[in-house]
């Protein structure tokens, strides 16, 4: 990894495992659902992080915030060490490392109105009056898009591209630097997906803010995000500048997530229709030898079920890891 201060968020080696123990308690197996990433997000651009569900993108999104204890490596956040920080100084950090979540219902306690769920993150770190605190709850719903008159409502009583924005608008609320887009569109209609990707486009524009975009779709990926990782079991197995992974493939999964995406070039369609994976991911818990691809892969050699292939700088910024020239 590159040693740059225009990195807002980097990780070296980082792994995250989870344990799994029997019935007495005594542990058997590791899960690992993230294991020894490398990877550097600049500040203000958007890195999109892609992969089949189960491959390990959330789980390395939130060790990266520190949701998640790392088990291994070195996360640094504008250039200080916070792998191992506790306490209050954590704290600090989470305030500048925020997330908006998948689901934007049960994000949201059904027990609060808006002026509640809103008012709770900023209590923690700041000492406002009443007054101040609705103004800046007001000011956070128009910057989403919402209005101020719906402080009193409740979750429920909102579309689910509203309580997406209440979301947002709430990870925002104590003046965050970066953002986790944890699927943040998944569970939202197509016509409402558009306007939630504006908004946030918008908001990184006017304050900023550095986002890592996880999600399934790699053409909504391509549209908000500045590079792209491509994620396989706990692995990153291409990366680069968005058009250039889009356009030039190198990495046979990767042209496998790009066929399943409708094309309008007939000749585009044409050569990536035989790049196409079966089979399910493996399981974390029998990750398979050399390069985890190899078991659905139709270029996989004996060299690919030995041998695990690091991840190598191909061209320019694009970084691939396959035995595959």
């Amino acid at each position: 990894m590159e040693n740059n201060n225009n990195y807002l968020l980097e990780a070296v080696n980082l792994s995250k495992y989870f344990p799994v123990k029997n019935f007495f308690g005594k542990l058997v197996q590791e899960v690992k659902a993230v294991d020894r990433v490398t990877l550097s997000i600049k500040k203000g651009e958007t890195f999109g992080l892609v992969g089949e569900s189960g491959c390990g993108k959330s789980t390395l999104g939130r060790t990266l915030i520190r949701m998640y204890e790392p088990t291994d490596g070195v996360l640094k956040y504008d250039g200080h060490d916070i792998t191992k920080l506790k306490g209050k100084e954590l704290l600090s950090y989470h305030k500048r490392m925020q997330i908006i979540f998948q689901d934007p219902y049960s994000a949201l306690d059904p027990h609060q109105n808006v002026r509640e769920i809103m008012a709770e993150p900023i209590t923690v770190f700041e000492n406002l009056t009443s007054a101040q605190l609705d103004e800046r709850i007001v000011d956070l719903l128009e910057k989403v898009g919402m209005k101020g008159d719906d402080l009193e409502k409740y979750a429920y009583e909102f579309s689910g591209g509203q309580r997406q924005r209440i979301g947002i608008a709430r990870a925002l609320s104590v003046k965050p630097e970066f953002l986790l887009c944890d699927e943040p569109i998944s569970a939202l209609d197509v016509s409402i997906q558009a306007q939630v990707v504006n908004v946030l486009e918008d908001l990184q524009q006017e304050l900023g803010l550095t986002y890592l975009f996880v999600a399934h779709d790699l053409s909504m990926v391509r549209h908000i995000s500045d590079r792209i990782g491509v994620m396989y079991l706990g692995k990153i197995v291409e990366s680069g500048e968005s058009d250039e992974v889009y356009d030039n493939p190198q990495h046979p999964y990767t042209q496998a997530l790009l066929t399943s995406i409708p094309i309008a070039d007939p000749k585009r369609a044409l050569a990536l229709e035989n790049c196409g994976i079966e089979g399910d991911l493996p399981s974390p818990l029998h990750i398979p030898s050399g390069c985890r691809f190899h078991t659905r892969c139709p270029y996989a050699t004996e060299q690919c079920k030995q041998q695990e292939p690091d991840l190598v700088e191909r061209t320019p910024g694009h970084f691939v890891a396959c035995w595959k020239e």
